[in-house]
């Protein structure tokens, strides 16, 4: 149907976390993938504040199987590292850390982070955790231009933030940092637990959206393509009609496909391909 390029649909590592690097590497070729969002985490990939995976030789196995990494995930879901961060001690510790991330991407060949707003404290002022997390990314912007790269912001579900958990809240923050660096990610998931639509998003962003985590739910959950509800070819047509061109990234957490994760990138690239 020609509503997407194949090099849009961009395989995640996440729901191998049972399985080796090369593995996942293996089933992307052999699935018909070219296009890799790492996500930084063990086993695959290590990143802490000091140092960080050898990106020549991951480079060397992607390419070995004809794969591009475009996007470079640092792992933000533990409470140590995320931008947000409370203690003022620790908070050099997780800008290295993010910094380290940053000069992975450019050495893994990637041209984009992914990141979001980190959280705060329930109990502090709304203002007082936003201003940490502005800070924090809008220093990051200054390396990531640096590098040149560029951070793709996503929102979270409210239950994991308050601060980016919405159109709203990422278009706020998203202003008030104001940086060429900075571009914008939707995360369906997230989208459809706030009760948004794409074209909302590409309404208030347009062409400062580069990159996506595409996948299906119900809306809740990152599922396969064909295991949740979403309206696929409706959010498709949307993409085109805004001219988007960026990533289709499958993140796909549920813990349901840990056993065989080749199956269900299978399966995603199965749908994925009628409308290339």
């Amino acid at each position: 149907m020609g509503l997407i390029r194949h090099e849009q649909i961009a395989g995640m590592n996440c729901h191998y976390y049972n399985y080796s690097l090369d593995f996942f590497l293996d089933t992307m070729e052999r699935n018909g993938y070219e296009t890799v969002a790492l996500w930084g985490g063990a086993p695959h990939f290590y990143l802490d504040y000091l140092s960080y995976s050898d990106c020549a030789q991951i480079r060397r196995k992607a390419e070995k199987r004809g794969l591009k990494i475009k996007c470079f995930t640092p792992s933000s879901g533990t409470y140590g590292y995320q931008m947000g961060m409370q203690p003022t001690s620790h908070r050099e510790r997780v800008y290295q850390y993010y910094l380290g991330g940053i000069k992975a991407a450019a050495e893994l060949g990637a041209d984009m982070v992914s990141m979001n707003s980190g959280w705060g404290y329930w109990d502090e002022p709304f203002e007082t955790a936003w201003e940490r997390s502005k800070e924090m990314i809008a220093r990051l912007c200054d390396a990531a231009q640096r590098e040149g790269v560029v951070l793709t912001m996503e929102s979270l579900r409210r239950a994991e933030s308050q601060l980016a958990w919405n159109l709203e809240n990422t278009k706020r923050l998203y202003d008030e940092i104001h940086h060429p660096a900075l571009k914008i990610m939707i995360d369906t998931t997230a989208m459809g637990v706030a009760e948004e639509t794409p074209k909302q998003w590409f309404e208030t962003f347009g062409s400062n959206i580069v990159n996506t985590h595409f996948i299906d739910g119900t809306p809740y959950g990152h599922l396969v393509w064909g295991d949740g509800t979403q309206p696929l070819e409706e959010w498709l047509q949307i993409l085109k009609d805004y001219g988007y061109s960026g990533l289709l990234g499958l993140e796909i957490t549920a813990r349901q496909y840990y056993d065989d994760p080749a199956a269900a990138d299978r399966q995603s690239m199965e749908i994925l391909s009628k409308y290339i």
